[in-house]
């Protein structure tokens, strides 16, 4: 009893107890992030093509998941049978009493199609201009033959409306508001004579596109449900044919990565339920990047006055005070107060100043990513003033003196000693505040994220960085795909997915800053904060 009173005295227990905590806290991370991972990375792996008699005939589908109470045999069974266009749903649940005679055949074949989702079936022919080119299993082989060439056209398209003619509409909106708001009579015949010119190249891109949309429309493929029911779709509708009965282990691998890969650098598609979210993971990460910019300067301005330059009184106190509380507010509330100030008070005024001739369009009065930048920086400020502080006091004191003793100015000293001493406890604060801002959501939903963002904030289009636009954010799209999808069941293997992605990005953005505050740890020394 006495020896156990001593190491209670020592305080081994409590070593012990936060030892255990922290385990058990590892535990939990490396759980949830597993179970997103699971939840998530099965989704791109190919699933065999079932074939069941059900009460309403034969059905063709994946086995999403099985319903049934604890200890006992699946009472329900889920099938995903595709072919929305045709049945009108892409999930139905079966009685597993009702079905019969399961069987996979070798000739099924999954049809990843632009628009309706899979199809699952077979293709009974494909033909061209009206002509029949194949029929049956030849007909499959033709499809695989000429998808490569028409998915190029189709990518050829896809980059001419969101380039050139998005472009080439931007300019002529412009021109035309700048003409409404003309007075000069010289002026107002240039701009005539330009927007001829931006008409004449939107034509002949035009032009182009009919062209290319009419060779995509002339192979065209008709499809056969396992019940005998036919869709006809064009072969440029057509993304890819899984063989999935018919698939070996490196075949499977295979298309696991191919799926993958559109995943993280495609646009999305079918209300964002199918498709990629590249758009989403560059509006995230360039979001966090110019947010990152904004809040360093704001923040360590502000603990330099308050740690350097102001005096112990009221109203420091007060700022310090101030700048605590901050931390404790909804973000909702920094997300009504960006609306209200940065989109509406300065957007509106820098849209009356400089963007008149645009109104009543707004340019900077509206939504965009860098007032979303401004109010997470607002939102994350706090974080990075406190760690700056703390940096700050832990430049040791010798330091200072041995400066000023030297002849050195205070500013001379803050700029060439404190500061370098204290930049890894700046980058604690900044990694802090990316990993918060990253993944917040209520502010952006009021100051500049969307759905579906047409043009991205970045493009090779003069000035090339578009602070005005709206843009696609990971947080968002799990939002949207999770709760306000239209089909619900086919976006819950996004919405784990997504939540993974975002789990990396954040992870990423903090490794660099990671690494170059070890960097420059190693190079300047300094605090160990």
């Amino acid at each position: 009893m006495k020896l156990f009173m001593q190491w209670l005295r020592r305080g081994n227990v409590f070593i012990w107890f936060s030892g255990t905590m922290l385990s058990i806290c590892l535990l939990m991370i490396v759980g949830l992030v597993g179970f997103i991972a699971a939840k998530g990375l099965v989704v791109f792996w190919p699933q065999a093509l079932v074939q069941v008699h059900g009460p309403e005939g034969e059905v063709l589908g994946e086995i999403t998941s099985y319903e049934a109470p604890f200890g006992t045999e699946p009472a329900k069974v889920q099938f995903r049978v595709g072919n929305r266009d045709i049945y009108g749903q892409d999930f139905k649940w079966f009685k597993a009493a009702e079905i019969s005679r399961r069987q996979e055949p070798k000739d099924a074949l999954l049809i990843e199609r632009l628009e309706n989702g899979a199809f699952f079936g077979s293709i009974r022919d494909i033909t061209q201009d009206g002509q029949p080119i194949a029929i049956a299993g030849a007909a499959v082989e033709e499809v695989k033959r000429r998808l490569p060439a028409m998915n190029k056209l189709q990518a050829q398209i896809r980059k001419i409306e969101k380039g050139a003619v998005g472009d080439l509409n931007r300019k002529l909106e412009d021109c035309r508001r700048t003409m409404e708001s003309e007075s000069s009579a010289k002026a107002r015949a240039a701009l005539e004579q330009k927007e001829q010119s931006l008409k004449s190249q939107y034509d002949q891109l035009q032009t182009e596109l009919d062209q290319l949309r009419v060779k995509v429309k002339t192979i065209s493929v008709t499809l056969l449900t396992v019940d005998g029911k036919t869709k006809e779709i064009p072969l440029g509708g057509i993304v890819r044919i899984v063989p999935a009965n018919d698939l070996n282990w490196f075949g499977k691998v295979r298309l696991y990565f191919s799926r993958l890969w559109e995943f993280v650098a495609d646009d999305p598609r079918e209300s964002n339920t199918e498709g990629g979210i590249f758009p989403a993971i560059f509006g995230t990460v360039m979001m966090v990047l110019i947010m990152s910019m904004l809040v360093v300067p704001l923040g360590v301005v502000t603990a330099l006055f308050l740690r350097e330059y102001a005096k112990d009184g009221l109203l420091v106190r007060a700022v310090r005070v101030a700048v605590n509380n901050l931390a404790g507010v909804p973000s909702i509330v920094f997300g009504v107060f960006g609306l209200g100030f940065f989109v509406y008070a300065v957007g509106g005024t820098l849209d009356q100043l400089f963007y008149s001739s645009k109104l009543p369009t707004p340019t900077f009065g509206t939504g965009g990513i860098i007032w979303a930048s401004l109010t997470l920086a607002l939102l994350t400020v706090p974080v990075v003033v406190v760690a700056t502080e703390e940096a700050l006091a832990a430049v040791p004191r010798n330091q200072r003196e041995a400066s000023l003793a030297l002849g050195a100015t205070k500013w001379q000293t803050i700029w060439n000693v404190v500061l370098p001493g204290a930049a890894p406890g700046i980058l604690t604060g900044l990694i802090l505040a990316m990993s918060r801002g990253a993944g917040e959501v209520a502010p952006l939903m009021l100051t500049g994220v969307v759905k579906l963002a047409p043009a991205m904030p970045l493009d090779g289009s003069f000035p090339f960085l578009h602070l005005d636009r709206k843009f696609m954010h990971l947080g968002f799209h799990i939002y949207d795909v999770g709760f306000q999808s239209p089909n619900s069941e086919a976006a819950k293997p996004m919405v784990f997915m997504t939540a993974l992605l975002l789990l990396f990005v954040v992870v990423m953005l903090n490794l660099v800053a990671l690494r170059l505050r070890r960097k420059l740890r190693a190079r300047l020394g300094g605090s160990t904060f």
